[in-house]
């Protein structure tokens, strides 16, 4: 029980970043009244599928390669760098150290150029992480619950006082498949595919077998659930208490207003001191993990440290756009990668019953899902093909963000077919 505890809060340390403070106020204060139905949208792909991408993962050892080998070992590879560029340098690395910058020092140095901050912010950032020092790992143990227990003041403080009535919502889009979408924001569910290695790799050093470490994954999930299901929903009700701020509220300036109305300046420092934490060892992990993972890719020929450095460098540039530019930089790359990860988290799910032998089946549905998303990505940027746009605006669900799991289902079952057809011909066993 002791490792199940530790555990579920390593996991729940690992997937609640700084950066998630901001998406549930935000998404509260835009549907108002609404907001337990928008919290139910974002809590599945902030919540459940990160804690589904660690199971799936252990079946794998943690190993991407194996997780993603269903669609070629070059798709794997692609896909593999992909998602760690997303939570590295190009979209959560820079993201840390422009909500430390907005939440932790903007507000009490309005006038600061913020490449003056971020600068020193990412030079520690490197420093750590060319030391791997085990000073942020002190930092991350005592942060963590501290962390933790401000926001539970906050949100109590919040509930027993709120600071007003819920109004009604100021958008009039679908708030449950609003929320599912702008919960890849988070882009937890990516890291978990990448980070599973080190949860099952700490759970086997203790010494349980393949089945107790399944078992205990399973449990460490659920407190770990439970904490951020506690930890969005207030937030998220925090946010529908301030409805009455303007739509184009930015994210940081909702979340510092909420605080200061709550604890006042003090919350505010406190606030600003953990979250600068907070964000410092998010981004030494990440730049750690990226270093780790190209070089290895190229077979070390681009050593860790000179990885970590173009990391760094390209993240404190990138920085400078702030958190609502990098959001609206990431949107069309999540939409294009995020359900791929989603229908890969599904198809290894349901290995047991279709075997490594439906190949076509499961390249039928990455390839059908891949249509689909990568149409709204590029939408999201305002290219558009009449062709392409004419052919998937006759998927189902496609205007409410789920025509990649029409197309996915199609393509899998297209491929299911051509796959019992191949095997027979062969006289093989079918692959169901």
């Amino acid at each position: 029980m002791r490792d199940v505890i530790v555990t579920g809060f390593a996991l729940f340390a690992m997937f609640f970043g700084a950066g998630n403070l901001i998406f549930p106020p935000y998404l509260g204060s835009l549907y108002g009244t609404k907001w337990m139905i928008a919290m139910l949208g974002f809590c599945i792909t902030g919540i459940g599928l990160p804690l589904l991408g660690v199971m799936v993962m252990s079946q794998y050892d943690g190993s991407f390669e194996k997780f993603a080998g269903k669609g070629g070992k070059m798709f794997s590879l692609l896909l593999g760098s992909l998602v760690v560029l997303c939570i590295g340098p190009l979209l959560a690395i820079p993201r840390t150290g422009a909500t430390t910058f907005e939440i932790a020092i903007k507000p009490f140095f309005p006038g600061i150029n913020p490449y003056i901050p971020i600068i020193g912010y990412f030079a520690l950032t490197f420093y750590f992480s060319m030391r791997q020092s085990s000073v942020i790992d002190v930092i991350g143990k005592i942060l963590t619950p501290g962390l933790l227990i401000l926001l539970l003041f906050i949100i109590i403080a919040g509930v027993l006082h709120p600071i007003s009535a819920p109004l009604s919502p100021k958008v009039l889009n679908n708030p449950f498949t609003s929320c599912f979408v702008e919960g890849y924001q988070t882009m937890d569910a990516l890291a978990a595919v990448i980070f599973a290695g080190i949860i099952v790799q700490s759970i086997k050093a203790k010494g349980y077998g393949v089945g107790s470490s399944t078992k205990i994954t399973i449990l460490s999930g659920m407190i770990a659930a439970l904490g951020l299901l506690v930890v969005y929903g207030g937030l998220m009700y925090l946010g529908a208490t301030v409805s009455f701020m303007p739509k184009d509220v930015s994210r940081t300036t909702l979340l510092i207003t909420i605080v200061a109305e709550i604890a006042g300046d003090f919350g505010l420092v406190a606030l600003g001191i953990v979250v600068a934490l907070a964000c410092l060892t998010t981004a030494v992990g990440l730049t750690a993990a990226t270093g780790e993972f190209f070089s290895k890719l190229s077979g070390n020929r681009v050593t860790y440290l000179q990885v970590v450095i173009m990391s760094t460098i390209f993240s404190a540039l990138f920085a400078g756009i702030g958190v609502d530019g990098i959001i609206k930089f990431a949107v069309p790359i999540l939409v294009v990668v995020y359900p791929i990860v989603i229908v890969l988290l599904f198809m290894n799910l349901l290995s047991p019953v279709f075997n490594d032998s439906c190949r076509y089946a499961y390249i039928a549905a990455l390839a059908g899902t891949l249509l689909v998303s990568l149409h709204d990505g590029l939408s999201a940027i305002g290219v558009n093909f009449s062709f392409w746009e004419d052919m998937i605006s006759l998927i189902p669900l496609v205007g409410d963000g789920f025509g990649w799991l029409v197309s996915a289902t199609l393509g899998f079952s297209i491929g299911l077919i051509i796959d019992r057809i191949v095997l027979a011909i062969k006289g093989s066993e079918s692959c169901a």
